[in-house]
């Protein structure tokens, strides 16, 4: 499938010249298109296959079989992570750069063309569109290895084994464009053209959850993360359906319902903490990396409470702002009550002929 030229980016009549900034940002699907291909094209040619296959698939594979053979008797490969995954995490930022802009293009501004939104509702809309179609996979994703693991039928499995924890293909694929994701964040932000005074939220967003992800990968809490990351994902599924809601809903005929955001989103944090302390402080605690769980259950606890005070500020802003609007409309109307009966009393002063006279008074003259 081609992929249409200023992927991600209105088109322009102009062409600008090459190498030049606007010319990187219209074109830079195409771009991007065109590097990865040179590693998939390197998987097919003995001589560059070695150094195009740590880009392509995923390494270190501790199973004991070679995954180039036949599948193992029931068994699944299981990987670790490695410095390889440095390439694949590379790789994969590229793949997420280029469907980026194929939603942007084909899905996102089609729709955003017929709403015809202000340019704020445009950047919220944006901005939810992409990451919802991103919680939606992951948390799909995220799902499906817990299925797979057992991890909520065998709770111990969250800590048995710690850190050596090995991973099938689909958790370490998690993991792997779950980085990618959050590394893809900040060269959109010059893609996009993300003006300076918007940059600083969304970079710390995107350098926070690499980290977080990064570390925990790193340090052997990938079964914890998975879990938690996925009931994270649903909380902003969530949110970010109902942030998509408002964007259509002009005349808030659905601002009542957003009580099931809040719910959710305590019910999240509730769970989350309530699976970090059994796993790191009752279960981790108990092996000799106990220093290294109770780090990690500080960690999740003071992420916890940032998002719980993000998210009550947001809500008292929001208030704020409906009070503010409502004052405003209730003002308008005094205003206009005021000015109607201003009108009237100066139309009863003036003489009975300069008066406007009635319709009922105009047809009675006219039938005379």
């Amino acid at each position: 499938m081609a992929i249409k030229p200023g992927m991600g980016r209105k088109s322009s009549n102009k062409n600008p010249p090459i190498l030049s900034h606007e010319f990187v940002i219209q074109n830079h699907a195409d771009i991007i298109s065109c590097v990865a291909m040179v590693f998939v094209v390197g998987l097919m040619d003995e001589t560059t296959a070695k150094f195009a296959s740590p880009f392509v698939s995923l390494h270190h594979n501790v199973s004991g079989e070679d995954p180039s053979h036949e599948f193992p008797t029931g068994k699944p490969y299981t990987y670790a992570a490695g410095v390889k995954d440095q390439c694949a995490i590379f790789f994969y930022t590229l793949t997420c750069i280029i469907m980026h802009a194929i939603l942007q293009e084909f899905v996102l501004d089609k729709i955003s063309k017929k709403l015809h939104l202000s340019k704020f509702k445009l950047s919220l809309f944006n901005e939810s569109g992409q990451l919802v179609v991103f919680y939606i996979l992951s948390f799909l994703c995220g799902a499906d290895v817990i299925l797979r693991e057992g991890y909520f039928s065998k709770f111990s499995l969250l800590w048995e084994d710690f850190p050596n924890h090995p991973m099938i293909f689909l958790h370490k694929f998690f993991f792997i464009v779950q980085m990618a994701y959050y590394l893809h964040m900040l060269p959109e932000l010059y893609f996009q053209k993300v003006k300076k005074e918007d940059q600083q939220p969304k970079i710390i967003h995107a350098i926070t959850g690499f980290s977080i992800i990064c570390l925990a990968y790193t340090f052997g809490f990938q079964r914890i993360t998975l879990v938690l990351l996925t009931l994270h994902y649903l909380s902003e599924i969530i949110a970010h359906i109902f942030q998509l809601i408002g964007v259509f809903d002009r005349d808030e005929k659905y601002a009542s319902i957003r009580i099931v955001n809040s719910v959710f989103f305590v019910l999240v944090r509730f769970a989350t903490m309530v699976i970090a302390v059994l796993t790191l402080y009752y279960g981790v605690a108990n092996t000799e990396q106990s220093t290294r769980g109770f780090m990690a259950l500080i960690g999740v606890i003071i992420l916890q409470g940032y998002l719980i005070f993000s998210f009550i500020t947001e809500q008292l802003r929001a208030k704020r702002e409906r009070q503010r609007e409502a004052k405003q409309q209730s003002q308008a109307k005094k205003n206009k009550a005021i000015k109607d009966r201003v009108k009237k009393k100066k139309e009863s002063d003036l003489p009975e002929a300069d008066q406007s006279p009635s319709p009922s008074h105009s047809g009675k003259s006219k039938v005379k």
